[in-house]
């Protein structure tokens, strides 16, 4: 044997060295010949594979691929054929798999994918698919692949079932795992061709086969484009809809119920409930769907057995999603899919299943908290906190130390993993983001801080100063993004949420506000803040929140080195007083040829956001008056006396609300009392007779007053 490999070796060796000596194409062809012969069958070693690659270079194999007449006798494809051995045998050594002259024939390998097979030509697939695998592995690789168009022509290969088929699937797989959203963005209609004979084969296979599409599905249900506004899509989500409700609707294994699981989380992620249609059917597969994952997360985390945790976490973190699914729709009002007995039945079934995942989040160890299955199961505990507090109060506030602590780490360390919620089933392309586990928990907080005990648990474990850390962080954040017309950002609906807490804390710990020096650097920075935010439209909602929290916090803070009549204090009272004195103006009545008072148009679609703050703004600003010597003239200097007073004088007083009168009547009684110049604009515009006629009658006393 050893004799016989021996021999090999040094005819592949005269070989070597006729394809170096060569005259001419017939001798260098006739040595190619017996070189790749020996290199199909395998026999060939990385060393020797470099002494070919030394002796032929790219020169030859390139010249084969475009070559044109066989020779006589020889099948069609004789010359490209071996150029694609060739190059199949370099691209064996990661170093030349990633060459330009490798990576410049990513075309012709995806050509002759979507060429029609015939027998002669099947080495050749598997020579493209050998030269697209190295590729891949490459740094480059996967990009080139992309852009050079090669998703296309495995979709084909794969749909239109072609030799080595199987093998278009796994390299498909293994590009949408590292660039998924570029080949959406190039190749959506390909893509969707391979979803939907996936989501077809799934709906008809009645073997073993549909548990194993459960495991590739998930890679190819993009987050986006939404696959229901194409008529495409929604067939395909129709298909696995039916196909999972099949499945789930059986006695199964465990091994076979976590990819079902697993894929159901995952058109939940992408789609949200649309998926599951309307109706008695939907309904139900909507409830047993989350039935499955309490009782999945109960069984697994009310198992003592660490070992046993770990193996699961992946499908644990796929009813996390379920779940979360659960509590949104237990909460729709407005087309719900699930009745209300099942709403009641599943918030029961939801509450065990949070005991669970409390129970194991008090047992996690110092040395676990960068795992990201503790974040996972903190976010979707935020996400119940959110929303039902009534439930669990016990446990969770027994738990909450741990939260701010777990907050705290990963807001001062910055956590290196994924900041995607659930990183098992989601593409983290673009990921390497510090885990942000405040956001989750700040709406959370925000109702816990209302209720005495949790407050008084949350500050003796330090929340309010990483709250106000976390403030200023969040607001550079929003500061140095560049502005859009996007939706709500998670960074302006996480500042919100934080001046709801701070709004809970001025009213209930007025003393902690004074004494916590976190709170005057938080005082500052609304201070600056407030002009700069003013100005954008788009986040009136966030301007009202800082505008309003700056003015109750002025109050407390009122002797503070930042508020005595500095340049950014009397920025930020201009911001805040033009914030208040802008959201009513007199419009035409419908009902009447006369004007009525009404929400100004920049402010109607926001009010149900704003109206509650800017009341509360009122009280304060009218609490800051006396308090604050130079903040009548910065009144004055905004002309807004002048422009109440027209309002008031132009509108039906039928049209303004009691609630209206009140909180104007509580401002202008401070500034008549606390300053003669304002107290004389209001009397030289008829002040007198407009506090009668809306029945101010602590302003008309003041304003009788000598």
């Amino acid at each position: 044997m050893a004799s016989g490999s021996g021999d090999r070796n040094s005819t592949l060796k005269r070989c070597l060295g006729v394809l170096r000596d060569a005259r001419n194409d017939s001798e260098q062809f006739a040595a190619l010949l017996l070189v790749t012969k020996a290199v199909r069958a395998g026999e060939v070693d990385a060393k020797t594979r470099r002494q070919i690659f030394d002796a032929i270079g790219f020169t030859f194999p390139n010249r084969l691929l475009t070559s044109g007449q066989p020779p006589a006798g020889c099948p069609e494809h004789t010359f490209r054929a071996l150029g694609l051995t060739l190059l199949a045998c370099f691209c064996t050594d990661p170093e030349l798999a990633g060459h330009s002259q490798i990576l410049n024939k990513i075309p012709t390998f995806n050509d002759i994918l979507v060429s029609p097979c015939n027998p002669d030509s099947t080495s050749m697939i598997d020579d493209v698919y050998q030269c697209l695998s190295a590729v891949m592995a490459t740094t480059r690789g996967p990009r080139e692949l992309v852009t050079k168009g090669t998703v296309s022509a495995l979709c084909q290969a794969y749909v239109n079932c072609s030799y080595g088929s199987d093998r278009a699937l796994t390299l498909l797989l293994g590009l949408l795992a590292v660039a998924e959203a570029k080949c959406w963005q190039r190749d959506a209609p390909h893509l969707l061709a391979v979803l939907s004979k996936l989501s077809d084969d799934f709906l008809k296979a009645e073997d073993m086969t549909k548990f194993e599409l459960c495991e590739v599905l998930p890679h190819f249900i993009p987050l986006s484009p939404p696959l229901t506004q194409d008529s495409q899509g929604s067939e395909c989500l129709h298909r696995l809809y039916k196909g999972l409700a099949n499945i789930l609707g059986s006695k199964l294994s465990q091994s076979q119920r976590d990819p079902a699981l697993k894929l159901a989380a995952c058109l939940m992620q992408a789609c949200g409930s649309e998926w599951i249609p309307a109706g008695s059917a939907g309904s139900k597969f909507l409830a047993l769907l989350v039935n499955l994952a309490c009782v999945e997360v109960r069984l697994t985390l009310e198992e003592p057995d660490p070992l046993e945790v770990e193996g699961k976490k992946e499908v644990v973190t796929a009813c996390y999603v379920l779940i979360e699914m659960g509590i949104q729709e237990c909460l729709r009002e407005e087309k719900p899919l699930l009745e209300e007995v099942q709403k009641m039945q599943l918030m029961r079934i939801m509450e065990e299943a949070f005991g669970a995942v409390i129970f194991y989040l008090r047992q996690v160890k110092q040395e676990e908290l960068q795992d990201p299955f503790i974040f996972a199961s903190v976010r979707i505990l935020g996400a119940w906190m959110a929303e039902e507090t009534s439930s669990l109060k016990q446990e969770i506030c027994e738990l909450l130390p741990f939260l701010v602590h777990y907050a705290k780490k990963l807001f001062k360390e910055g956590s290196p993993a994924a900041s995607l919620p659930q990183p098992e089933l989601v593409s983290t392309e673009g990921s390497g983001l510090p885990q942000d586990a405040l956001r989750f928990l700040l709406p959370g907080f925000c109702h816990l801080t209302a209720e005495d005990r949790p407050r008084d648990i949350l500050i003796s474990a330090g929340a309010p100063a990483l709250l106000c850390e976390y403030f200023l962080h969040q607001w550079e954040v929003l500061t140095s993004e560049p502005r859009s017309l996007t939706p709500l950002t998670s960074t302006e609906m996480s500042l919100q949420t934080a001046c709801g807490i701070f709004l809970n804390l001025v009213v209930t710990a007025p003393d902690l506000i004074r004494r916590d020096k976190t709170f005057s650097s938080l005082m500052d920075m609304l201070l600056k803040s407030l002009p700069l935010l003013l100005p954008q439209k788009d986040q009136l909602v966030l301007a009202a929140n800082i505008a309003t929290l700056g003015l109750m916090m002025a109050r407390i803070l009122a002797s503070s080195a930042v508020l005595q009549g500095t340049q950014s204090a009397k920025e930020f009272f201009g911001a805040a007083i033009c914030f208040l004195s802008q959201a009513h103006t007199a419009q035409a009545d419908p009902g009447s040829d006369g004007l009525a008072a009404a929400v100004s148009p920049a402010y109607a679609s926001a009010w149900a956001d704003v109206g509650e703050l800017w009341f509360l703004g009122m009280q304060a600003l009218a609490g800051c008056v006396p308090l604050f010597p130079w903040l009548p003239q910065a009144v004055l200097q905004a002309r807004w006396l002048e422009g109440l007073s027209e309002f008031l004088t132009r509108v039906a007083p039928a049209s303004v609300d009691f609630e209206l009168i009140a909180a104007f009547q509580g401002v202008l009684v401070e500034l008549a009392r606390a300053s003669k110049p304002c107290r004389d604009v209001i009397l030289s515009h008829h002040g007198r007779e407009w506090a009668n006629l809306y029945g101010m009658a602590a302003l008309e006393q003041c304003l009788s007053e000598q």
